[in-house]
């Protein structure tokens, strides 16, 4: 069975080109437009992963990261932020909110993939 996994950006066209990569690698890829939405969908699809962008209108990716992490049903689960700047302060507030891995927009779609399983598999990357 593949694994499933959760992307969430306001921008339809990010979210398109990641979720027919990962189609592409074999995972079940469901997506959501907006924070709220991502919420939604992690109740609803029970994803095995979530990669969630920091910026979004509304609810940001840092605080729907952090309700991840306070409900014990997706505590575990693993997530990687999407950020178009890596300021520190920022690396730091996904850390803080339990994000897994953050990835710097733009981004290379093979090193996605391998971030993607090596969370999933709970694999250290290979630097």
């Amino acid at each position: 069975m593949s694994k499933r996994v959760l992307v969430v950006d306001d921008d339809p066209r990010l979210v398109r080109v990641v979720a027919m990569y990962l189609g592409l690698e074999g995972f079940e890829v469901v997506t959501a437009i907006d924070a709220e939405g991502g919420l939604a969908a992690i109740e609803r699809d029970s994803p095995d992963l979530i990669i969630l962008d920091i910026m979004m209108g509304g609810l940001d990716g840092i605080e729907a990261c952090s309700r991840i992490r306070k409900n014990p049903r997706t505590a575990h689960l693993p997530v990687i932020m999407f950020s178009a700047v890596s300021s520190e302060e920022e690396v730091e507030s996904a850390r803080l909110a339990g994000a897994n891995h953050l990835i710097t927009k733009p981004f290379n779609l093979t090193g996605l993939g391998a971030v993607v399983r090596s969370c999933i598999e709970g694999t250290p990357l290979a630097v």
